[in-house]
């Protein structure tokens, strides 16, 4: 295959969701691997290692003031994700580390070791004043390295403490694994975790997430969450029109029957680097049902592939994106889900023990 001098070379290996390594925009050294030396010196070039590199951060948390994002605080504990989802919108965030917004992002992963303590004294700030913190807001707390780092957990155990109210979004079903503290923090209305689904297809998920719990296992795990007492949602995102779009009822229907109580949706985003990832995805993956795809896609994006424009970037306009947007409210209501999310309760905080292990005296 040839490639021109901007358009990135294809690297297909085995369980990763992209194809390419976009050029890094910071960067003004582009690094491509040879393939053909790999095969002589006797390595497989379809295998991709992840490694795991620790991180000196002083900080956590993360501000945002976006309109149309529905929290303010982010914490995370992870930077790139195993995952692979190519459409994920946290990939452009990897070129800030000096790495690719491809394949690096899910296989370079950066592990904020000391997310605990930090989060204990940005808990301690003087001047906090209590509101939701998104647990997850930019990478997956409840990627597979948390099963041995158990970082989220320990943020949820000083959340608990300090009785802060935590949102929760995830793809992962490990977060069963915390159903102990998650039920605890539901008592005193502290908790609302959130399970992205985009499909109940199996193998299609399988496709556009390769590394991440299966559809069914995520349904487990809102019954699993919902028979315990918390209150569960569920996230339809991204729906890409031409490709899950057609899914969505089938999707509501099957989370609210494993017991899901509430449900939101985001369309299909695409900026800086994630575009010629994905278009790289859908082209390798679906090259029968890519022109459906980008057709619909720009139908519901002005005309162009993607939309920055805040009160549209995250549901599209136009006549198919509010016939999408429509169908979604028409079975989420059809299935009773809530009409809101559920409020979490800000008036029990104290602030936790600080990472020094002083406790506050007023």
């Amino acid at each position: 295959m040839n490639h021109s001098q901007d358009e990135p070379f294809a690297e297909r290996h085995r369980g990763r969701g992209a194809g390419i390594r976009p050029e890094n925009r910071f960067e003004s050294l582009q690094v491509i691997q040879d393939y053909e030396h790999l095969a002589a010196e006797g390595e497989d070039p379809a295998s991709l290692n992840t490694e795991y590199y620790e991180d000196a951060s002083k900080s956590v948390v993360s501000e945002n003031n976006s309109p149309d994002i529905p929290f303010r605080y982010s914490l995370n504990p992870y930077r790139g994700c195993i995952h692979g989802c190519s459409y994920c919108y946290a990939r452009p965030t990897h070129e800030y580390l000096g790495l690719d917004a491809g394949l690096d992002f899910e296989s370079r992963i950066i592990i904020k070791r000391n997310a605990p303590d930090l989060f204990r004294d940005w808990l301690n700030r003087r001047n906090y004043q209590c509101e939701p913190v998104m647990l997850s807001g930019v990478t997956d707390c409840y990627q597979p390295i948390e099963r041995k780092l158990k970082l989220t957990r320990q943020l949820l155990e000083i959340a608990l403490e300090a009785r802060q109210p935590i949102r929760i979004i995830t793809k992962n079903a490990l977060i069963t694994r915390d159903i102990d503290i998650l039920h605890e923090m539901a008592v005193q209305q502290l908790i609302l975790p959130v399970i992205s689904l985009a499909s109940i297809d199996a193998n299609l998920a399988r496709t556009m997430e390769p590394r991440t719990s299966t559809p069914q296992a995520r349904l487990r795990a809102i019954r699993a969450l919902s028979t315990a007492g918390i209150p569960t949602g569920i996230l339809v995102a991204p729906i890409i029109p031409g490709l899950t779009d057609s899914g969505i009822p089938d999707t509501l229907k099957a989370a609210r029957d494993a017991g899901a109580t509430f449900a939101a949706r985001n369309m299909l985003r695409l900026p800086l680097s994630v575009e010629p990832i994905f278009l790289d995805w859908l082209h390798h993956h679906f090259p029968l049902q890519e022109e459906r795809v980008l057709s619909r896609l720009r139908q519901v994006r002005g005309g162009k592939l993607n939309s920055v424009a805040f009160g549209e970037r995250m549901s599209g306009t136009g006549i198919i994106g509010n016939q999408i947007n429509q169908a979604f409210e028409l079975f989420r209501k059809q299935l009773g889900y809530l009409e809101t999310f559920p409020s979490l309760n800000c008036a029990s905080f104290s602030p936790p023990t600080s990472s020094t292990g002083q406790q506050r005296l007023f």
